[in-house]
């Protein structure tokens, strides 16, 4: 059994920590409200950058692009896969980095040919240490509109300079406050059919100025910075959200863990003192019957 003053200092380092995961969730409570407010405003800037995309497709219904593929067409097979990975800058945060890392595994299997771009700290250490082709992108604590556009322009260079094929991201979307999955979507090329490119004959003429090239491809910028800042702060409120759940669970651990520390103490204090007793009353025992 363990004695009074080891039961003391694992009782004091129980206490230390439950500080700290006690802080923890309260950091973490506070970020996931901000967050959940900044994803909410991110929705109507990414619907409307989607209609029009859709209404410049729907105007001219023979535009080809790399940046399209028809439903009945056939996607880059032998080509170079980005693969853009989203995760935390630290861990306590359960499976959140686990479940993201081995979806990109998965994918990389598939592609072996791909070059994996990570946001996070957790993701470039664990992909570096593992020999894969990695490109860093920091921001993974404070998603902003920056860190999207910064990350759209090397991806999007890339891409049309034919240097990637396929552009495939990777983050973890949440559904509510206890459910969070990792997603895997496509960035490019899109599907046409996602956008609505039915033909429609009230649709009004539009004037492409210098081209529609530009024009696409100046939209196409913004939609994916605005859906990868969408996916930045997705995978923020699943991380903060999964630690908060698991420091909420530390908490608990930890103050079960007090309770047991602390019957512990109690017994061992009882033992000490029983045993004190024993020894004083077996003492005065022994000076009665010394002086009979």
């Amino acid at each position: 059994m363990a004695s009074a003053k080891e039961l003391k200092d694992r009782i004091k380092a129980v206490q230390e920590t439950k500080k700290i995961t006690g802080a923890m969730y309260l950091i973490s409570s506070t970020k996931l409200r901000r967050a959940k407010v900044d994803l909410a405003q991110t929705r109507p800037y990414f619907d409307s950058l989607r209609s029009e995309i859709g209404r410049i497709l729907r105007v001219d219904g023979s535009y080809r692009s790399r940046y399209f593929f028809d439903a009945d067409g056939a996607l880059p097979k032998d080509g170079v896969c980005g693969i853009l990975v989203i995760t935390a800058d630290k861990g306590l945060a359960g499976a959140y980095n686990l479940n993201v890392i081995r979806a990109a595994e998965t994918l990389y299997q598939e592609k072996p040919d791909a070059e994996i771009f990570v946001v996070g700290e957790v993701g470039r250490r664990y992909f570096q240490a593992h020999k894969y082709p990695t490109t860093f992108f920091p921001g993974a604590n404070s998603p902003s509109m920056e860190t999207a556009r910064a990350i759209t322009t090397t991806l999007l260079d890339r891409y049309d300079n034919c240097e990637l094929d396929e552009l495939m991201v990777i983050y973890t979307d949440m559904k509510n406050s206890i459910a969070s999955s990792a997603l895997t979507h496509r960035l490019l090329p899109l599907e046409r059919r996602h956008f609505d490119v039915e033909h429609r004959t009230d649709e009004p003429t539009l004037e492409f100025i210098p081209s529609v090239d530009a024009v696409v491809q100046g939209v196409m910028r913004s939609y994916l910075s605005g859906f990868l800042y969408s996916a930045l702060l997705d995978s923020f409120c699943s991380e903060q959200n999964a630690r908060v759940t698991a420091m909420d669970a530390a908490n608990t651990n930890a103050q079960e863990l007090l309770g047991d520390l602390s019957l512990q103490l109690n017994r061992t204090r009882q033992t000490a003192i029983t045993q004190e007793i024993t020894e004083i009353s077996a003492g005065a025992q022994a000076q009665r019957n010394k002086k009979k």
